[in-house]
């Protein structure tokens, strides 16, 4: 039997997938299935593209909600009470500047299910992210990243 992958999140994050996830259900699975009865009526499915595309579509609805039951099934949460530390780990924000220029950055360190670049999310499994788990304020990392490596000072931890 294989063993189901765990997702670290915080509760927000796990609120946020259970909303999509009711999303989908409720309402994407019912504008698609309309979808396909309107391109059905159009004839012949064998050339019929905006049959293929809904149902294109429908596979990815379903197959997301799969995942998404998957990921809130597998869900551990990240307490707050979790990340009393000095240390960068799951669910904490950390600060560090880019050695030698000096550009500052914040991230908050969350699982790869709600990970999101744009909102100062990363996930525990990027590059960055593993670099800095365990680490303390002041200390100077390496980072290997896809454009190559760079180094990091850690400022602060909250």
């Amino acid at each position: 039997m294989a063993i189901e992958k765990v997702f670290p999140m915080t509760q927000a994050g796990k609120d946020k997938l259970i909303q999509e996830l009711e999303h989908l259900k409720s309402v994407k699975r019912k504008e698609v299935v309309e979808r396909i009865k309107i391109a059905r009526s159009f004839g012949d499915l064998s050339e019929n593209s905006e049959y293929d595309s809904a149902k294109e579509e429908q596979a990815f609805v379903e197959g997301r909600i799969t995942t998404l039951e998957n990921m809130i099934r597998n869900a551990k949460i990240i307490e707050e009470g979790d990340t009393v530390s000095d240390s960068v780990t799951l669910g904490r924000s950390v600060t560090f500047v880019e050695l030698p220029d000096g550009d500052e950055e914040t991230y908050t360190i969350v699982g790869s299910a709600e990970a999101d670049p744009f909102e100062g999310k990363i996930s525990n499994d990027s590059p960055i992210a593993k670099s800095l788990l365990g680490k303390k304020v002041g200390e100077q990392v390496s980072v290997q990243t896809p454009g190559g490596e760079m180094s990091v000072r850690i400022t602060s931890i909250k």
